[in-house]
């Protein structure tokens, strides 16, 4: 069947990880970083976390949010403890009151427009506390979404394939027609196969070479595969 409908990820995939707010909540405590310091020990920290999550631990459980940010710390050389436990509180707050995610892609602009403009329609199924519709929006990539779907709206988070499923009923689509980009092979990769799609997943520091599926560094190169697909 011909492609018809690519879905995102919201979080490290439109919308990425403000990182100057770890950095500074960082220094705050005495521990100085940069926030390409922060970037790349995020990077790390994602391949670290998915193995935890692969055993079907929640996204937006607390205890998963505090050993991904200690994996960010192990990656910056910081040692956990009084410091370190005072950032997460820093950072988990104003996750609380922003959402950590808040930043758009700067491919994301051009990316979703391309595909628009090859007639494809575009979705977004995230893990989310709720915010994404507000961030997508703030961010002005809303208007090219047919749809955005909130795990903690609709009940049920990816790995599931019933979001997936939800987000597919949405625009009337069989699975076979639709390819899913996200940052996680446990989760995204992982549960749009068993929904039956097609997926990407963006690695944008070459650190998953040891799974099984097509991966691009950017929204840039994802679209240009995605757009192989069509030709």
């Amino acid at each position: 069947m011909p492609l018809e409908a690519v879905i995102f990820d919201a979080g490290n995939t439109v919308m990425l990880m403000n990182y100057g707010v770890v950095a500074k909540a960082l220094t705050a405590e005495g521990l100085h970083v940069d926030e390409a310091a922060v970037r790349e020990a995020e990077y790390r920290a994602r391949v670290r976390l998915d193995p935890v999550l692969a055993r079907r631990n929640s996204t937006e459980a607390p205890q998963i949010f505090q050993t991904y940010m200690r994996f960010v710390c192990d990656g910056l050389g910081v040692q956990w403890g009084v410091a370190a436990e005072r950032t997460l509180h820093r950072i988990a707050e104003y996750h609380q009151e922003h959402n950590l995610w808040n930043q758009p892609d700067p491919h994301a602009h051009a990316a979703l427009r391309t595909l628009h403009g090859h007639g494809l329609t575009l979705g977004m199924i995230s893990n989310s506390n709720g915010w994404v519709e507000r961030l997508v929006t703030e961010s002005g990539l809303r208007p090219y979404f047919h749809f955005v779907v909130d795990s903690r709206l609709v009940g049920v988070e990816k790995p599931d394939p019933r979001i997936f499923q939800i987000a597919l009923d949405q625009v009337g689509i069989s699975p076979a027609e639709a390819l899913y980009i996200g940052d996680l092979y446990s989760i995204d990769v992982v549960g749009a196969r068993a929904a039956g799609m097609g997926a990407i997943l963006l690695d944008p520091a070459g650190l998953w070479d040891h799974v099984d599926c097509p991966k691009a560094r950017d929204l840039s190169e994802a679209a240009n595969l995605v757009l192989m697909q069509l030709s």
